[in-house]
């Protein structure tokens, strides 16, 4: 569990344009997540 604050762990995906994200290329910028269960899906 991460603390209020504290640094995101790096990842890599794909985004569904076929293009790579990865959270360190925007280190220095403040950056906000936003996960949400894929549509039709329980949660």
């Amino acid at each position: 569990m991460l603390e209020t604050g504290s640094a995101a762990p790096d990842f890599t995906i794909t985004l569904v344009s076929g293009e790579e994200f990865i959270l360190s290329d925007l280190r220095g910028s403040k950056v906000v997540l936003f996960f949400f269960p894929g549509t039709f899906t329980p949660g």
